[in-house]
């Protein structure tokens, strides 16, 4: 049954976009990509001068702007520019270097199993990627490690035990589909994430409204209204003279709030018409609905975004695919009605998340909100474009894109559709005792973010993240290897110089992402012009006798 149902779902989605169609994809990004800008900016004023909410991402970077114009600030600017683009070109040479050896499956540095060939087997091993030993320069301690605890229980202890009962849990003939291993590894990591975000739903959401209770009764006790009608009462005496100067500029350069209302209501109104031509399975009821409570939940995740810094769009969005994807149900396209959906509502709560930390860092750097708003729907256009360019370039370049055996595995591409399917379908399409497994890990990761919070600040920093641990299960460890080896690079300039690492650390980070991400462009174009890797570089069992 469950095959089933997958396949009318590939069916549906190949009659939805075939190959893909460029111009759908580009379409489909332009439609919904603005409504997310409009629903936010009648907010503007309430969230970041009556509220004050922190936005700490947006705050962080007006305090970098802040300091780069000052003299100082300018020459140290000058040395990480160049710290920079000495390890962009490094990285971007060496990304050059190992595609030389990559002509043919599972050939190059990426496959050498650094561990042995039996951690190779299981997904342990270091992939040589700049990429990632760059991430984890940048992404905290905590993650890093969360991600490679992850992976040693998935990959190191769950599924060689799972791959055990082969024949009695599920077909030994299953292994490398969604009845066998496959399954338990894609489910149980969609269970923790699932766990994850509702845990995190709920406690920024209950944030939310407490904050909008005290906020309310705040200014009730007060007996003062916000209004745009007058935003001198919004300059206040006792503010200090940055905050007084920050608050004019911020009033000064006003959206009319008649100019979102009519933007949002436009697009919306285009929307409805163009989205089921794009996506037969997403009728137009359906994008209607999601358009009504749409604003009221770009407003809660720019409110929570204010307070915590975490924006909530993916759990936005799994919460469109159930909702979408069972109103629809499997006989009228249910899986390509949720993921299409999703698709919408990440895109409308994301970018208010998104543009609300913008407006943040303008007030803080004295920048006008119409110039912020101007170049954000500026930006968001030109990514309409680039972004499916892009894919489309990676799509025909690599015609196993998406597949575990690829080099771009895309690996929430699967966990996203597969939540699509048991949005449709139910718990019916699980191997034997993977929904008892599910369950628990769903339980698991709730009380692991609990008790995180429970225990405080000095002793959550050694508790692992549900969310974190949840990405190996399925792709493996080797990322996480890369991850920590960054890590530990970062760990020991810090132990040998703490504020030449502080100041450089993001700019050698930052060089080995670009300069190894700006070669898959060139690596992308020889492909599609038929320009192969001369060589091939494997290692093999040694023979025996």
């Amino acid at each position: 049954m469950s095959e089933k149902i997958a396949k009318l779902g590939d069916k549906a989605f190949h009659q939805d976009i075939s190959n893909p169609h460029l111009g759908k994809l580009i379409g489909f990004l332009f439609v919904v990509s603005f409504l997310g800008l409009f629903s936010v900016v009648p907010l503007r004023k309430i969230m970041i001068i009556d509220f004050k909410l922190i936005y700490p991402s947006g705050t962080a970077t007006a305090y970098l702007i802040n300091s780069l114009h000052t003299p100082k600030g300018a020459k140290l600017a000058k040395k990480q520019v160049k710290a920079l683009g000495k390890f962009f070109s490094f990285s971007f040479l060496w990304a050059f270097f190992q595609w030389f050896f990559t002509g043919g499956d599972n050939c190059g540095f990426v496959n050498f199993p650094t561990f042995g060939l039996k951690a190779f087997e299981n997904r342990f091993y270091f992939d040589f990627s700049a990429t990632y030993v760059g991430v984890g320069m940048i992404c905290p301690y905590l993650i890093n490690v969360s991600l490679l605890f992850g992976a040693i229980l998935s990959w190191g202890i769950m599924w060689p035990l799972i791959e055990a009962r082969k024949g009695d849990w599920y077909d030994a003939s299953l292994v490398k589909t969604m009845h066998g291993l496959q399954g338990y590894q894609i489910f149980i990591a969609i269970a923790i994430i699932l766990g994850d975000g509702l845990y995190n739903f709920v406690k920024v959401f209950g944030q939310t409204i407490l904050g909008l209770y005290r906020q309310f009764q705040a200014k009730k006790s007060d007996n003062f209204t916000p209004s745009d009608e007058h935003p001198d009462d919004e300059v206040s005496p006792s503010q200090s003279f940055d905050d007084q100067r920050r608050t004019q500029y911020f009033i000064k350069d006003q959206i009319p709030n008649w100019v979102a209302v009519a933007g949002y209501v436009t697009i919306a109104t285009v929307s409805i018409i163009t989205l089921p031509h794009i996506f037969h399975s997403l009728k137009w009821y359906y994008i209607l609905v999601m358009y009504i409570i749409a604003p009221m939940l770009a407003f809660c995740n720019a409110y929570g975004c204010g307070l915590t810094d975490w924006s909530l769009a993916s759990t936005y969005g799994k919460l469109a695919i159930f909702m979408i994807g069972a109103w629809a149900g499997s006989s009228h396209g249910g899986i390509v009605a949720g993921l299409a959906a999703c698709g919408v509502m990440m895109n409308i709560v994301s970018t208010a998340s998104d543009l609300s930390q913008d407006f943040k860092t303008g007030y803080l750097t004295l920048a006008s909100p119409r110039s912020m708003f101007v170049s954000q729907i500026i930006g968001t256009g030109m990514g309409c474009i680039i972004s499916p360019c892009v894919f489309w370039l990676f799509y025909k370049a690599y015609p196993n894109l998406g597949e575990p055996t690829s080099q771009y595995k895309a690996p929430y591409a699967l966990i996203y559709r597969n939540i699509a399917v048991l949005g449709v379908e139910g718990f019916g399409s699980l191997p034997k005792n993977c929904l008892t497994l599910c369950l628990i890990f769903f339980v698991a990761a709730m009380a692991i973010n609990g008790l995180r919070d429970s225990v405080g600040s000095k002793w959550a920093r050694f508790i692992p993240i549900p969310m974190a641990m949840a990405i190996p299960f399925y792709i493996g460890g080797y990322f996480a290897i890369d991850m920590c080896v960054g890590s530990l690079i970062l760990f020991v300039w810090q132990y040998r110089n703490k504020a030449n690492a502080d100041a450089f650390g993001p700019a050698v980070a930052s060089g080995l992402i670009c300069g190894d991400g700006i070669w898959t462009l060139p690596s992308s174009i020889l492909a599609l012009a038929g320009v192969n890797p001369p060589l091939c570089m494997q290692v093999v069992p040694r023979l025996k006798g």
